[in-house]
């Protein structure tokens, strides 16, 4: 379907829902949730700002659409085995989030300052509760749990986007590394001398190899029946 146009300018197709979600998507990674105002995100797809408030009534209603796009990812990269322990597809769920929050930082604010209440973020919520409740750790116990692991999931890869300049897609990881790498050895090993000998695996902490060895720590931690 072709929109009117004014004299002078040309017409517009009415753009998809989607469409308004990946030109959203790609304003919050170069430039946050201020840069993706109504407006702008019309301008990115072609089309006048009503076209966007056809599917959403605000701002904050697309950021919350883009999350739930986001969550969905995770959900459909992440296929329940029946013959998979839990622990392993907590394991998947968590590294299919962190490889889709670093690859779309600008989504990581949305989600720390949420709400973060959608039919997916529900979804993937319920699935977490369900798969700890299966390897034993139900009820009080299940529930504090699941909000440790979303809160180690969320908090690292936080931490990992605050590394470089605020806006705009991650650098590759080893290059960001690389960078603490010099930065740390600019650190005064007299006056920090602890720093200094662990510079090198400080280095890491915004890594993949770091991710995933808190991750299972944490887990260790939940699925020990002594600590219940």
């Amino acid at each position: 379907m072709t929109g009117p146009a004014r004299r002078g300018s040309r017409p517009w197709r009415t753009p998809t829902e989607a469409q308004i979600l990946d030109a959203a998507l790609a304003l919050l990674d170069a430039g946050g949730l201020a840069g993706a105002s109504i407006r702008r995100i019309a301008a990115a797809i072609g089309a006048p700002p009503g076209a966007v408030y056809t599917y959403f009534p605000d701002r904050e209603a697309v950021a919350a659409a883009v999350v739930e796009r986001v969550l969905g990812e995770v959900e459909r990269a992440t296929p329940s085995a029946r013959d998979q322990p839990g622990r392993d597809t907590i394991e998947a769920i968590a590294v299919a989030l962190r490889e889709r929050l670093v690859a779309h930082p600008g989504v990581v604010p949305l989600l720390v300052n949420g709400p973060v209440n959608g039919p997916n973020a529900l979804l993937l919520r319920e699935r977490l509760l369900g798969l700890l409740n299966d390897a034993g750790v139900a009820g009080e116990s299940g529930a504090r749990g699941a909000y440790v692991v979303i809160v180690y999931i969320v908090g690292s890869v936080a931490l990992e986007a605050a590394e470089p300049p605020p806006v705009g897609p991650l650098p590759p990881e080893e290059e960001r590394i690389a960078g603490r790498r010099d930065t740390l050895a600019a650190i005064p090993a007299d006056t920090y001398p602890r720093t200094a000998a662990a510079a090198d695996v400080i280095a890491t902490w915004i890594g993949t190899e770091q991710y995933m060895w808190g991750l299972r720590r944490v887990l260790n931690g939940l699925l020990n029946p002594a600590l219940q």
